[in-house]
């Protein structure tokens, strides 16, 4: 599945509002995902503003979920309040933010991946080699659409690595940084997808 079909899946399971036996919880994590999913692929661009009310007319749900999606995009860096102006997405980072991004996950990411080898379950590590074959099959892709639902299944991938080792600290540090070094990419070298799926297959097998 694309990039737009999965956006389009996410914004038909949030539309029409909170169904009897859904919590706001859900909804709000739903309303993140498809927001997250709109900005990995550029539909919501770097520095663009972004308001509640039109928010809840896009997706048809109630300014509620979108204030607690918001929120938590807001707590991660992914987008910034303005008083009496709603919120918008920050500028793209510096290529010096960049690098120091990927510094503290050199250092983060290496005591994962040796956790999950320690403690991952047989159903985590199926769970990886399925996010693998889904990524594979976008490797080929062109553009920011494509780039932007690899990188949300890459996204995926570190999270359940990060959830198999056990270590709930390492995991919120790295998902606040991970939506932000692919971003910077997705401007600047989304051919990183090659070298990427050769580093998850030598990661999956040294943790099965």
């Amino acid at each position: 599945m694309d990039d737009e079909a999965m956006i389009a899946r996410r914004r038909g399971a949030v539309r029409g509002g909170t169904p009897p036996g859904r919590s706001r919880g859900r909804l709000a994590d739903e309303v993140y995902d498809t927001l997250l999913g709109q900005l990995m692929s550029l539909r919501i661009e770097p520095g663009s503003r972004v308001t509640i009310d039109a928010l809840a007319r896009e997706l048809g749900v109630s300014q509620t979920p979108i204030r607690d999606a918001l929120n938590r995009m807001e707590a991660e860096g992914l987008v910034v309040r303005v008083p009496h102006a709603g919120y918008r997405i920050p500028p793209q980072i510096t290529r010096d933010r960049f690098e120091d991004m990927v510094e503290v996950r050199l250092l983060l990411e290496p005591a994962a991946a040796r956790r999950s080898a320690e403690r991952a379950s047989s159903k985590q590590v199926d769970g990886l080699r399925r996010m693998l074959e889904e990524m594979a099959e976008l490797e080929e892709g062109d553009g920011a659409m494509a780039y932007g639902a690899f990188g949300l299944r890459d996204a995926a991938f570190h999270d359940l690595i990060a959830l198999s080792a056990e270590n709930q600290v390492i995991r919120e540090a790295l998902a606040r940084l991970h939506t932000h070094v692919h971003l910077f990419r997705l401007l600047h070298d989304t051919q990183v997808t090659h070298l990427a799926m050769a580093e998850h297959e030598e990661i999956l097998v040294a943790i099965a």
